[in-house]
């Protein structure tokens, strides 16, 4: 069963990933693993400008979808996933449990 807080987790999430700009971000910090990027890496591989970069940082770091942390002088960002499991658990949770056979669900469909 969802819980409002859930739901809308889930959609603010979403949402988040919705901008083309921000799924750019977020896919090149999976990309990267837990060791993340510097801000400067990213803006260098994603051809973005850096106030851009960092409205569109700071909107998914307000969705937990990133974390960012200062080493000295470098700012890194990194995928947060665990946020991201948790979305894609709430998406998948309940798949096919209305097709009557739900032990054959294939999480692919």
């Amino acid at each position: 069963m969802d819980t409002n807080t859930e739901l809308e987790q889930a959609a603010s999430a979403l949402e988040s990933l919705g901008n083309p700009t921000r799924l750019s971000v977020f896919r090149a910090l999976v990309r990267a693993g837990p060791h993340g990027l510097s801000v400067g890496e990213l803006q260098s591989r994603l051809e973005i400008p850096g106030s851009t970069l960092s409205h569109h940082v700071a909107h998914l770091v307000r969705n937990d979808l990133l974390s960012r942390t200062r080493e000295g002088r470098v700012l890194r960002c990194r995928a947060n996933y665990a946020s991201m499991d948790a979305l894609m658990d709430y998406l998948t949770r309940e798949c096919c449990q209305e097709s009557g056979d739900s032990g054959s669900c294939d999480t692919s469909c």
